[in-house]
């Protein structure tokens, strides 16, 4: 997708954040002080890159640096799709364009916990225009569902190309970790359905 002069204009902010502080603390607080200002004017996504699938919730590309430093995305969930437990394994920063969703924090746990039940660290119902640092790499793990009968529809910025990398889900009663690439979504031809190139983790 080639990005609109309001989008590229974010787009270009962010690189400059993204190249001047390795620090993620300071990249995720720079990064949601723009996303919020860009969810605030009213910036509207294509239609195309807000559509549901039916069978999971779908991860379209915005915008991928070169050489992956950080990826810009737009992901849509349905009625009643939730993710899976996972982590992220970079920082990012999750803005609601549209819907609201329920986010279930877990602490991240130590190679010595491995094996061990998850230790959850609260919930959030984040809606409209608001926006959340959902992870640094010291502190990523979680679970979104939708609110309501209508799709969500987040824009998220990541410290990676959240699409290859190799990440972590949880069965959060036993610990157990699975690892995945959640892969891309490619946005739908004509109004048809999502094309998917990804597993079903978040």
């Amino acid at each position: 997708m080639k990005p609109d002069g309001t989008l590229q204009t974010f787009i270009d902010d962010v690189e400059s954040v993204v190249a001047t502080t390795d620090d993620e603390h300071e990249i995720t607080k720079r990064v949601a002080e723009r996303l919020s200002a860009l969810l605030a004017g009213g910036y509207r996504l294509p239609p195309e890159v807000t559509r549901p699938s039916n069978e999971h919730h779908v991860n379209y590309p915005l915008h991928i640096a070169p050489g992956s430093s950080w990826s810009l995305a737009a992901v849509v969930w349905n009625a009643g799709q939730r993710t899976p437990v996972h982590g992220h394994e970079t920082w990012g920063v999750a803005g609601i364009y549209s819907g609201a969703e329920r986010e279930f924090r877990y602490v991240k746990p130590t190679a010595a916990e491995s094996g061990k039940p998850l230790t959850p660290a609260g919930e959030h119902v984040w809606e409209r225009g608001q926006v959340t640092v959902c992870c640094t790499t010291d502190d990523d793990v979680h679970a979104v569902v939708p609110v309501g009968d209508a799709p969500t529809v987040g824009i998220h910025v990541y410290g990676a190309d959240i699409g290859t990398i190799e990440r972590q889900s949880y069965d959060p009663a036993t610990g157990t970790v699975r690892r995945f690439v959640s892969g891309w979504d490619a946005p739908p031809a004509g109004g048809g359905h999502p094309q998917p190139s990804r597993s079903s983790d978040g």
